[in-house]
């Protein structure tokens, strides 16, 4: 795979609807059953033990959720000269198939968007139209209904995947670095310096919460649907995995956070964050970890974009500096088809480490370090 400037350019029109293949019975070996400990896969004890040396079972469980993130990227336009630029090529019955993601045993049942609240500026009109795009695509919300893999996972599962940054308006929002008081946040919280406040980054929440005439906020998108799964399948075991790259890593920690505190009866809220930015300040960091939100970091030890002049963001705590690439386009055929073998290189949970060694077998590090070579050739 070679890097280049130019974007993917999948084709301009939604594809005609198919007949989706049945999910193999033999997908996932017998040996890789959750079971009764899935509680324990899904962060309820901060996957003490399973990473070093890392269980295989949970090997496949973070594969598997990042085939989903996968999917976003194989699925959005990212052809700033088509008119459907912004928007997912596929349609809902089909997205896993067509996306190179079959015989998952989920259904697709909520599209989700992200809006940016920047107000332009009157003279962008004479932009493209692309350049302004203020609404976009942004990923998913499936739920697990094959009984097979609902029997092995010990559980219903929802998976909410997130994308990474693509449009002009997003990147722009990355730029706004200057951290704001999120809502929702206990009054005691107010009588705190303002310093000490629980803040996130203002252009991950205007990202999270702005919204626009043809589409509600992402919040509320995620809100209504996650309230219909649970009115549906609430009496069941059932957790929620939210999963994002870069971006999508950051909305998924606002994600999470948000439905700990919109549902009082939530169940289990994880988060699987691929190559993700600091989200917020400590003390997020600490009401984050109030409400049992697990979070399972997937850090790309070798990731161009930390290698590459960009943005700083000062984490005003102990002055560590962190870079953030400048170029839209970089990532788009970085990510597909080798999504996996190129991003998941370590993982980092407080403060444990997987080497790339660990995380893969002994093909797929071969296949990842070719991959790398021709990135950066």
């Amino acid at each position: 795979m070679r890097l280049t400037m130019g974007g993917v350019k999948p084709p301009y029109t939604l594809p005609t609807k198919t007949k989706l293949p049945k999910r193999s019975t033999d997908a996932v070996p017998h040996q890789l059953k959750l079971g009764k400990k899935w509680n324990e896969y899904h962060g309820s004890n901060n996957w003490e033990g399973l990473l070093d040396p890392l269980d295989e079972k949970l090997r496949v469980e973070i594969l598997r959720y990042g085939k989903f993130v996968e999917s976003t990227y194989n699925s959005f336009v990212f052809d700033t000269s088509s008119p459907l630029y912004g928007t997912c090529q596929h349609p809902k019955h089909s997205l896993f198939h067509r996306s190179g993601l079959p015989g998952t045993g989920y259904r697709l049942t909520k599209n989700l968007h992200a809006t940016s609240g920047i107000q332009l500026p009157r003279w962008v009109d004479k932009l493209p139209s692309w350049a302004s795009k203020q609404s976009s695509w942004i990923g998913y919300v499936a739920v697990c209904q094959d009984k097979e893999e609902i029997a092995r996972l010990g559980r219903r599962d929802v998976v909410v995947a997130f994308r990474g940054t693509a449009t002009s308006l997003e990147w722009l929002e990355n730029l706004r670095s200057t951290l704001t008081q999120i809502p929702n946040i206990a009054s005691s919280s107010d009588i705190l310096p303002y310093h000490h406040r629980p803040m996130v980054e203002s252009g991950f929440l205007s990202l999270y919460s702005s919204s626009a005439r043809k589409y509600q906020s992402l919040q509320n998108e995620v809100r209504e649907e996650i309230s219909r799964l649970l009115q549906s399948y609430g009496d069941e075991p059932l957790s929620i995995t939210i999963a994002g790259h870069s971006l999508g890593a950051a909305l998924a920690t606002l994600t999470a956070y948000d439905i700990t505190k919109t549902f009082k009866h939530a169940p289990s809220v994880s988060v699987i964050s691929f190559g993700g930015p600091r989200v917020g300040n400590p003390s997020f960091r600490h009401e984050v970890e109030k409400n049992g939100i697990k979070i399972l970091r997937i850090v790309n030890s070798t990731d161009i974009i930390t290698k590459v002049p960009g943005f700083i963001i000062n984490d005003h705590e102990d002055g560590e500096e962190h870079r953030v690439l400048l170029f839209p386009k970089m990532h788009t055929t970085l990510l597909s088809p080798v999504f996996i073998q190129t991003v998941l290189c370590s993982v980092l949970v407080g403060s444990e480490f997987l080497k790339l060694k660990d995380l893969m077998s002994e093909s797929e590090a071969r296949l990842a370090n070719s991959c790398m070579q021709d990135v950066s050739g």
